[in-house]
């Protein structure tokens, strides 16, 4: 009985051992297919923007997409209420970037991607402060947020809405 269990515990411990390095076999890729995966990343229309898009003119907002007039070109545009608002994706705009610095620290070319992100997401920055000095309220939504929680993100949305609304409305008294 003891040498029983003693073998299965062995054996359970080489299948784990074999799974781990079939797994690492797979997950390190060729370059050519990381090049045409990287090809299939696109700055417009992506997945999370149309999902958005969607909601919002279901809810009967009416919008600009990537409106080039706009500094940094938002993915989404309510002109009526000034709201301009980015659909920013987790790893290229640097969702938990101290984290994500360490993990891209470990991977290949962590120059390359390190100096790019940082990048991004300063010129995000300034992009949004362009934006506020223009008197635009300024949302970026992660892809998961988007994907997994869009009605929250509406909401969000809409209560920038209604502050706009609501400042405008308190602007207008005053001048009276």
């Amino acid at each position: 009985m003891v040498w029983c269990i003693g073998t299965c515990i062995f054996l359970f411990k080489l299948l784990k051992y074999f799974i781990q390095k079939v797994v690492k076999i797979t997950m390190s890729r060729d370059p050519e297919i990381i090049s045409k995966n990287m090809r299939k990343i696109h700055s417009k229309d992506t997945s999370i923007e149309l999902q958005l898009r969607k909601a919002l003119w279901h809810k009967g907002y009416r919008y600009r997409k990537n409106y080039k007039v706009l500094p940094g070109s938002p993915d989404i545009v309510l002109t009526k209420y000034k709201i301009a608002i980015f659909c920013d994706s987790e790893f290229f705009h640097g969702k938990d970037w101290e984290i994500l610095k360490l993990r891209l620290e470990k991977g290949k070319n962590p120059d390359y991607w390190i100096k790019k992100i940082e990048h991004n997401r300063s010129r995000d920055f300034e992009t949004d402060k362009k934006l506020l000095f223009l008197g635009y309220t300024v949302i970026h939504f992660w892809g998961q947020d988007i994907k997994k929680h869009t009605d929250e993100c509406l909401q969000a949305i809409e209560e920038a809405i209604w502050d706009t609304n609501f400042s405008n409305d308190t602007i207008k008294l005053s001048d009276e």
